[in-house]
């Protein structure tokens, strides 16, 4: 069986982080698309994608996440592996029939998540675990069919629909954009130093749990590349 080929839909606008962390904890052959500098994936000849994180909003009026959208509507209307983190999360829920609202707060820094309900990308990970979070928007409103995973007092963290998964939180930051993220938000100096004196190395191993994420969805796609063989 060949190595999964994915389809990255890098939606940061400052991509080069964005690309390091994903090829980083990614075993898969990545052909990355920079969707913002306005590439686009014509084809769907791959065995599933990705939607990484933005500092855009899913609702802003932009032509590139209409483009987004529509192709993600179209791999999963193939059946597609899909994994959304943060803004491809939302990105995700609001293709499928979800709500993404704006919470009128961040949640921003290491935070634990909950186990709602068992699914194969949740493998290994247990009943509760750390990870890090920046988000300002969230999932308010599941699709109908979809399957809520994860969640904390922000709200939901996780689902399942189908053949795709969002998950709100970054499994992929190193320390490096953990630190670079938090120091980028308008947020009180309080708050930031807060967050910033949180980013140790002992927190850092603690969250780096939530990276068999990647694992458990690529066993996915790779279980799908054998039925299909």
């Amino acid at each position: 069986m060949t190595r999964p080929r994915l389809a990255l839909l890098n939606t940061a606008h400052s991509a080069q982080d964005t690309s390091r962390n994903f090829r980083r904890e990614l075993d898969a052959d990545l052909v990355e698309f920079r969707l913002t500098d306005g590439d686009r994936p014509e084809g769907y000849e791959y065995d599933g994608f990705v939607v990484t994180g933005s500092r855009s909003a899913v609702y802003d009026d932009d032509e590139w996440i209409r483009a987004a959208e529509e192709w993600c509507r179209e791999a999963i209307n193939r059946e597609l592996p899909g994994l959304g983190i943060c803004f491809g999360h939302q990105l995700l829920a609001g293709v499928l029939g979800g709500r993404v609202e704006s919470m009128g707060e961040y949640e921003l820094g290491y935070r634990t998540v909950e186990r709602v309900n068992d699914d194969p990308v949740l493998d290994g990970l247990g009943e509760a675990f750390l990870v890090f979070t920046t988000h300002s928007d969230a999932v308010v409103e599941l699709p109908e069919s979809a399957t809520r995973l994860l969640e904390n007092d922000y709200g939901i963290h996780g689902f399942r629909d189908g053949s795709v998964v969002g998950i709100q939180a970054h499994p992929e930051y190193d320390m490096d954009s953990a630190r670079l993220v938090t120091e980028g938000k308008s947020l009180p100096d309080d708050r930031i130093e807060s967050v910033l004196d949180e980013i140790t190395e002992s927190n850092y191993r603690r969250a780096c749990r939530s990276k068999q994420l990647f694992d458990n969805f690529l066993a996915t796609v790779e279980e799908r590349q054998r039925a299909s063989a």
